[in-house]
């Protein structure tokens, strides 16, 4: 396993090589290239212009966040020369059958694997876990585009998982406990960070979730 404060594996979680003599790109020594996830830090609003600065993808957050919830913390894989390809944001509160609350809202491009891995499910990408053949069991409005999001089968049974796409990118969201999933059914508002300007600074900051670091 990495040590803390090193990039590792979205994958996996365990230690990745940097770009060297036999390889322009970080590598894993199970899953060979991928994009690293960069160490995570406690939530800030500076923790957010890191990320921000960084990611090619959509950072998405429930805004405004529901009454009670904090902002929890962010992670992005990626590195500065490629930028950020995946970002997970984690949001705390009240859930709406009582009892606390967490909610992980996860972008990113196809093969990062990193939604895969918080979501506790094979395979890097959703696709062949979702059934949308039916209707969906969940809407979101994505940057004020009605974006439907389908169950992902063979999760945890701690944990309710959803995923569909917005803006050309995957979009995982992943509640604990699974019951909290119901924050999905009212069509949660989802706002694209990067598209929030000063409104960034005014986001509520709450203790680091520690789904972020399993």
């Amino acid at each position: 396993m990495p040590m803390r404060g090193e990039p590792s594996c979205p994958k996996c979680g365990g230690r990745v090589r940097a770009p060297g003599l036999f390889s322009d790109t970080w590598q894993c020594d199970v899953h060979g290239s991928v994009h690293p996830l960069q160490p995570v830090i406690p939530p800030s609003v500076d923790a957010l212009a890191v990320v921000l600065g960084r990611t090619q993808v959509p950072v998405w957050m429930p805004w405004p966040l529901p009454v009670g919830w904090l902002f929890t913390g962010v992670a992005c894989a990626g590195d500065d020369r490629s930028g950020g390809r995946a970002t997970a944001i984690a949001c705390s509160g009240p859930s709406p059958l009582g009892g606390p609350g967490e909610l992980l809202l996860i972008a990113e491009e196809l093969g990062v694997g990193l939604g895969s891995r918080f979501a506790g499910i094979d395979g890097p990408d959703p696709g062949p876990h979702l059934d949308i053949s039916g209707r969906p069991e969940a809407k979101v409005l994505a940057a004020g585009r009605p974006t439907p999001l389908w169950h992902v089968a063979g999760a945890p049974e701690d944990r309710a998982v959803f995923a569909g796409e917005a803006r050309g990118m995957w979009l995982w969201a992943i509640t604990w406990p699974g019951r909290s999933g119901m924050l999905l059914y009212d069509e949660l508002v989802l706002t694209d960070l990067r598209d929030a300007g000063a409104e960034v600074d005014l986001v509520p900051c709450g203790a680091l979730s520690p789904r972020l670091l399993s």
